[in-house]
């Protein structure tokens, strides 16, 4: 039984409904900034599973109260890294810890090429099993190329 009919990755919120227009994003971003969340757009060209650490674009705007200003810098992140996946994250301060509230997929690379499942053995007869982009098969900013 295939669990992701897609064939998509599928990470954060919103992951298996069609790619949002920049309208439901701004209405998203609208929606987090009225609960006092901050945004933050990130892109990676390595999007395993356990890659939760995506690169920073630009700073956290921390004090931004305007989606018109947010949806601006995603803009500008998806002229410079147009095959990569892009996210938003909304962080939620207000226990005094950043602690990440919202996170969507909002760009993703033309030709989304999926994960192997790796299969290790080891000591005796267990098994170890791991996934692999694979992407990951190309260098670093070469991968996706569309």
């Amino acid at each position: 039984m295939m669990t992701n009919p897609t064939g998509r990755l599928t990470q954060g919120q919103f992951s298996f409904l069609p790619d949002l227009t920049n309208a439901e994003i701004t209405l998203q971003i609208e929606y987090g900034l009225k609960k006092g969340y901050a945004w933050s757009v990130e892109y990676t060209d390595d999007p395993h599973p356990r890659n939760t650490y995506w690169s920073m674009y630009g700073n956290p705007m921390f004090d931004l109260h305007d989606a018109a200003a947010v949806m601006q810098e995603l803009h500008t992140c998806r002229a410079a890294f147009p095959q990569h996946y892009i996210r938003m994250m909304a962080f939620d301060s207000t226990r005094g810890v950043e602690t990440i509230a919202m996170s969507f997929i909002v760009n993703r690379p033309a030709v989304e090429p999926g994960f192997m499942l790796v299969r290790q053995e080891v000591n005796g007869r267990s098994l170890r099993y791991t996934t692999r982009g694979y992407g990951a098969n190309q260098p670093e900013g070469e991968r996706y190329k569309g």
